[in-house]
């Protein structure tokens, strides 16, 4: 070959480079075939890749946070106006729950590491290392039993599964969905709890929706076998609700995660009757959608959502209807001030008027980004798991805090890490089977 053809050649090569680049371009901007087929190996690559690159959990996973004090255990106890009991937790440093006195003494503990159980995640590739698993929330049955979920660092969907456990840590029986975020537990035992998984489904009316995108489910299992009894897709019920306009809210970094749907709680015939949107019907479940910012209803039964609510929180978690008509939410990013950025809701639904607020102050500051949860006490006090502070608390319709624990646990070279909590849960001890209360090791 002389000269003049391998310059020839050359030019012919680089045309070609050329001309790939620009179908390359057409086929990724147009989003022609063979465009889903690509992106789908990248995101899968991706992933892959992401999978097996965090090498430090405490700097490269949220599941740990920088220790805003050095404080550890109860820094607080009003017994006068706290209400009294055991306080359950998990938290983000593996999946343990552990239960505290009231002076924050751990008097019970359950833990179960997920390879115990399975070797997969849901989606049947390999899992995850333990290191980089916790239990995002657990429930604890008067007899010791133990629910709780798996969710984990460095996969999508980062649901991995849900366990019953007897007081001992012994499995009573496991479920494979990819459970994330929250679940309750109905007054015939039912469990709904929440998965997820990607679809490539498209909606018309929302062409920015990604493909495939991560679809959020209500799903009923029975309490006693852990089988799968009803699944609810949250986006179509969203989608073909009159309710849809709410989902232009959804920003356009939240195109593959839409809902992000991150409680769930059932409302049963009582509730129904004092919270108005339920309109009197049972077998409800009201949800958040944090990226849509919205609480809403979701009928069991029919599948459909029923009602919806936007308002001025925003990052939301933890929607909770009251027996006076009224919800609480968890409202991550609704304050907008300088360390301070989170408050405590409770919403009139029919009003729209916030009614009470908690919002934290210079000595007591409430921060919380990625997570929280927000519960009722029957004596009217307020129990708040702040996160990413590693701390739970109890305060009164007044705003005063009457209990305060930080996790105890830390890491790093210097102490400096301390894993998020994730959720609290309070009983008395006469809630709890003789034979549980008995076999507690008290200080």
């Amino acid at each position: 070959m002389d000269k003049a053809d391998r310059v020839g050649f050359a030019a012919f090569f680089v045309a070609c480079l050329f001309l790939a680049f620009l179908g390359g371009t057409m086929v990724v901007l147009a989003k022609v075939f063979p465009y889903e087929f690509v992106n789908d190996a990248y995101k899968a690559g991706h992933a892959l890749i992401v999978q097996d690159s965090i090498d430090d959990p405490y700097t490269q996973t949220d599941q740990w946070r920088i220790a805003r004090t050095e404080r550890r255990g109860v820094t607080i106890h009003d017994p006068a106006r706290a209400y009294e009991g055991y306080t359950l937790y998990t938290s983000g440093g593996g999946p343990v729950a552990s239960l505290v006195d009231m002076d924050g003494n751990e008097v019970h503990r359950w833990t179960l590491p997920y390879s115990k159980l399975w070797s997969t995640n849901p989606a049947g590739r390999g899992a995850q290392d333990d290191g980089l698993m916790y239990w995002r929330k657990a429930i604890m049955y008067p007899n010791g039993d133990l629910l709780a979920i798996y969710i984990t660092a460095g996969d999508t969907p980062w649901g991995y599964g849900m366990v019953r456990l007897d007081a001992d840590s012994n499995v009573i029986w496991k479920y494979h969905g990819a459970t994330h975020h929250d679940f309750d537990i109905t007054p015939d035992g039912r469990v709904i709890v929440l998965t997820h998984a990607f679809s490539d489904k498209k909606f018309e009316d929302f062409p920015a929706l990604a493909n495939p995108f991560l679809n959020d489910y209500v799903v009923v299992l029975d309490g006693e076998t852990g089988e799968e009894q009803s699944k609810i897709p949250l986006f179509e019920s969203f989608y073909e609700s009159r309710f849809q306009p709410l989902l232009t809210n959804i920003a356009h970094f939240a195109v593959e995660d839409p809902l992000h749907t991150n409680s769930v709680q059932f409302i049963d015939d009582e509730l129904a009757q004092s919270f108005e949107p339920a309109q009197g019907r049972g077998n409800q479940v009201l949800v958040s959608f944090r990226h849509p910012g919205t609480p809403a209803l979701i009928d069991l039964d029919s599948g459909q959502l029923t009602w919806a609510m936007s308002g001025s929180w925003l990052g939301q978690h933890s929607a909770r209807a009251l027996p006076n008509g009224n919800f609480t939410l968890f409202d991550n990013y609704g304050h907008f001030l300088p360390k301070n950025l989170t408050r405590a809701l409770e919403v009139d639904p029919v009003t729209e008027e916030i009614v009470w607020r908690y919002e934290g102050d210079k000595a007591h500051p409430f921060e919380s980004r990625l997570r929280g949860a927000l519960i009722t006490l029957p004596n009217g006090n307020r129990l708040i798991t702040e996160s990413d502070g590693g701390r739970l608390f109890e305060v009164t319709r007044d705003g005063s805090i009457v209990w305060e624990f930080f996790n105890p646990k830390r890491a790093g070279d210097e102490n400096q890490h301390i894993p998020v909590v994730s959720s609290g849960q309070r009983l008395r001890p006469d809630e709890l089977t003789p034979e549980f209360r008995d076999s507690i090791q008290t200080p």
